[in-house]
């Protein structure tokens, strides 16, 4: 998938530097220094000044006095709560779609599971974010009910605001969603209301349990070798 577009060094770059931040291989508070990656992908500096300043408008990195940028902190209470509230809206706004999901719109939601299967070959968390994104938006807009929608819309842009598209998401939890995406596809074909809401929303807290079983494990690492 991503390798078919022609990347520009900047792309390359903010690339290479947000999966390494999803995938916690550059850790909250570390110290990104410009130079060792410019050496090691064989640029400049100035495209990674560049795709780090599109990485602090995601509010990955920020930027510290004497210091430069380091990855962004994350705040876990709000993402945490956030999420499992999403999970409720979501899973309710899945038990409404459910009554009458289109099949053109069933279709599009086996193709954008297809592609996040080959996106996740190519280890490009990146892209299986934007399209997990837009897999969720679809069953969530099928709902038929717009506070409903307005107030997961909310819920998304908190979550974003909090840590950044995607940024939650990791190798080992997206082989996971993706099974469980086809799960939830096969209830929407069924109609099958109550039991795609208890799906759909465990789909979600599974997603806020992976991040807080990884952070405490992080933690448990980092006292160990201190």
């Amino acid at each position: 998938m991503s390798t078919m577009i022609k990347e520009n060094k900047q792309q390359k770059v903010y690339r290479i530097v947000k999966g390494r931040i999803i995938e916690r291989e550059y850790v909250p508070g570390q110290r990104i220094v410009i130079d060792q990656i410019a050496k090691e992908l064989e640029t400049s500096s100035i495209p990674v000044r560049e795709a780090l300043r599109q990485l602090e408008a995601e509010r990955l990195v920020v930027y510290k006095r004497n210091v430069g940028p380091v990855v962004a902190e994350v705040n876990e209470s709000d993402y945490l709560d956030t999420v499992h509230v999403l999970a409720l809206l979501e899973g309710y706004a899945a038990s409404l779609a459910a009554e009458n999901f289109p099949e053109e719109k069933l279709n599009e939601l086996i193709e954008l599971n297809q592609l996040m299967e080959e996106a996740l070959e190519e280890f490009d968390i990146i892209l299986f974010s934007r399209l997990n994104a837009t897999f969720h938006r679809i069953i969530c807009e099928e709902s038929g009910n717009n506070f409903l929608l307005e107030s997961i819309q909310n819920a998304w842009n908190r979550i974003d605001s909090i840590r950044g598209t995607g940024s939650t998401l990791y190798s080992k939890r997206v082989k996971e969603s993706i099974e469980e995406h086809k799960e939830i596809i096969a209830l929407l074909q069924s109609g099958a209301t109550k039991e795609i809401e208890r799906v759909a929303r465990a789909h979600k807290i599974r997603t806020a349990e992976n991040f807080e079983k990884r952070r405490k494990n992080l933690i448990q690492t980092n006292t160990i070798t201190s």
